[in-house]
């Protein structure tokens, strides 16, 4: 786990993600209000999203809310479905395996690839972790919206 520094202003634990992540700008409202998010790119093209988990990321059992993971997910089986066909897609159908747990602190990373596309719909995998231990497994099914643009 990359170790953690107080915030300068108000002493509280930061996002600090490891090196090479940069935060996610250009999301929606929803995942804007919910993160800080970042992502990074690889040199193979491949993609890894991740955020801190926050104390405003958990539930009352102080872990990471399944909501969230599973928001976190859908968000990554989306970019996937972009990348790989540079139409947006709406998320049709969502299942979510849930393997283990997130705390406060963990860094949480995950990616998405596309299985297969038609001219109308994606299917999606998408993978999340802390450290090298899965905590969610998801696939899903995107329906391809060519005639909306992202933003």
């Amino acid at each position: 786990m990359t170790t953690q520094t107080p915030d300068k202003k108000t002493g509280s634990i930061g996002p600090n993600p490891p090196e090479g992540f940069e935060e996610s700008t250009n999301r929606g409202p929803f995942t804007t209000h919910n993160g800080p998010f970042f992502h990074r790119i690889d040199d193979d093209g491949s993609f890894l999203h991740g955020f801190r988990a926050a104390e405003q990321h958990c539930n009352g059992m102080g872990i990471v809310h399944g909501g969230l993971v599973t928001a976190f997910a859908d968000g990554l089986m989306g970019t996937a479905v972009w990348r790989a066909t540079q139409i947006v897609g709406l998320t049709i159908r969502l299942n979510a395996d849930f393997l283990s747990i997130a705390k406060v602190g963990d860094w949480v990373e995950g990616t998405a690839t596309v299985s297969r596309a038609t001219r109308s719909v994606a299917f999606v995998d998408a993978n999340v972790y802390v450290g090298a231990r899965p905590i969610l497994h998801a696939t899903g099914v995107f329906k391809l919206m060519p005639r909306h643009k992202k933003k």
